[in-house]
């Protein structure tokens, strides 16, 4: 029910079972529990943004099923002769989320899952993980002549474990059915596998229609009756979904939409960002910092959020440091890598690697006295004119006091010096 409000769909007061009737080798008890004539919600939808725009998705229903086995047609020595079957998933339960012809292109697609998979993930509906079989898709690609008023035949491409292999099987099987139609042939109603080695879908078997499975209600269980209390109670515990808070941390944070797309894009990335910035960490300056730095360490280290060994205050300390000007940005940048490998808090590595920022100006001064005479040459060049050489003596100042002299005292004093 979670899952249903969602994607905006609207409860059924009363849906119900069915036997979902057929013969294939993962279903060993001969039928499927389902839902068919009365769902458990229909009519919803979800938008996709894809390069700036956004699109609506109708979604025509979600219903619950029990699983089937799983049919292992690759990766064994003989399975050019045989296939295997798990039967470890029989009997799970799962939801069914069947979408609207409204998607026109690969892209499209890959945008719709990715934005379902954020969506059900919030809700902790599911982890999603494909690798696992916690999401999985199927996809009816059927094309048509333009301006032809009805959808062509259709076929159903399975085995798609991965959003990356959709899109590739997405692009062959358009491709395949154009010039199955170009040719004068007949797209043939079927299901297909995608075979990943070889790059194509392949024929599994001809699809059955709906009469086919003989739907009757399950016997055995009790229609399922959703009352107005029991919906809003759901709609209650609901968290606040990706668009709301995407368009909550533009309004509160003040950062950019690209910021707030990447910080929402899973629940727990989210939490991280907003308690970096409740522990006095300024918003802009903790979103540049988790978008880039954080976010390129984890991915390094193949770990996620919740597995961040650097803690949202820990991370705030660190911000301050570097607002207050008591260590550099660049200096900031190798504590954060210290205290991702370590765990230990940005004082304790800025003490022991000696990274406090150098703000004393007669300091800093002797150091750019010494580097300008240095180089006699680029001196002249300045003096001449070319101030793109004023950038090649901070650039030394820097280097000599190895990142930590305030970049704004560098810059003052250098201008000063130089124009002496």
């Amino acid at each position: 029910m979670r899952a249903s409000l969602a994607i905006n769909c609207k409860i059924q007061p009363r849906s119900r079972f069915a036997r979902k009737n057929y013969f294939y080798p993962d279903l060993p008890k001969g039928y499927q529990i389902s839902m068919y004539e009365l769902p458990l919600a229909t009519r919803g939808w979800i938008e996709i943004e894809l390069d700036g725009e956004r699109k609506r998705i109708g979604i025509t229903r979600l219903h619950m099923e029990d699983d089937a086995g799983k049919s292992l047609h690759e990766g064994f020595p003989d399975s050019d002769r045989w296939s295997y079957i798990d039967f470890n998933r029989c009997g799970v339960p799962l939801i069914e989320i069947v979408s609207e012809p409204d998607l026109r292109a690969p892209a499209e697609a890959y945008a719709y899952l990715n934005t379902l998979k954020q969506i059900l993930e919030y809700t902790e509906v599911s982890d999603c993980n494909m690798e696992e079989g916690s999401l999985r898709c199927d996809a009816n690609v059927s094309v048509r002549l333009c301006g032809a008023p009805k959808f062509g035949t259709k076929a159903e491409v399975k085995n798609l474990n991965s959003f990356r292999y959709l899109a590739h099987a997405l692009e062959y099987e358009i491709e395949r059915q154009i010039g199955v139609l170009e040719s004068g042939g007949t797209v043939v109603q079927e299901t297909r596998l995608w075979n990943v080695s070889a790059g194509r879908t392949e024929p599994m078997r001809s699809k059955e229609f709906a009469h086919d499975y003989r739907y009757f209600p399950d016997p055995d269980l009790l229609p399922v009756s959703a009352s107005p209390a029991m919906v809003d109670e759901v709609r209650r515990s609901m968290p606040e979904l990706p668009d709301a808070k995407v368009a909550r941390f533009l309004r509160d944070y003040g950062i950019t939409p690209y910021d707030a797309g990447v910080l929402t894009a899973t629940r727990a990335l989210a939490g991280y960002f907003e308690a970096v910035v409740k522990a006095g960490a300024p918003s802009k300056a903790a979103a540049n910092w988790i978008s880039v730095e954080l976010l390129r360490r984890l991915k390094d280290a193949g770990k996620e959020i919740s597995e961040c060994p650097v803690a949202p205050e820990a991370l705030a300390e660190l911000l301050a440091k570097v607002e207050k000007g008591e260590i550099t940005a660049a200096s900031g940048k190798k504590v954060f890598a210290a205290m991702f490998e370590t765990g230990k808090r940005a004082a304790e590595i800025i003490t022991a690697e000696g990274l406090a920022q150098i703000s004393d100006t007669s300091a800093i001064e002797k150091v750019a006295r010494e580097i300008i005479a240095k180089n006699p040459d680029n001196l002249a060049k300045y003096r001449s004119g070319n101030e793109g050489v004023f950038k090649f003596f901070v650039g030394q100042v820097m280097r000599e006091t190895r990142g930590q002299a305030n970049p704004q005292a560098v810059n003052d004093i250098l201008k000063r010096v130089l124009a002496e």
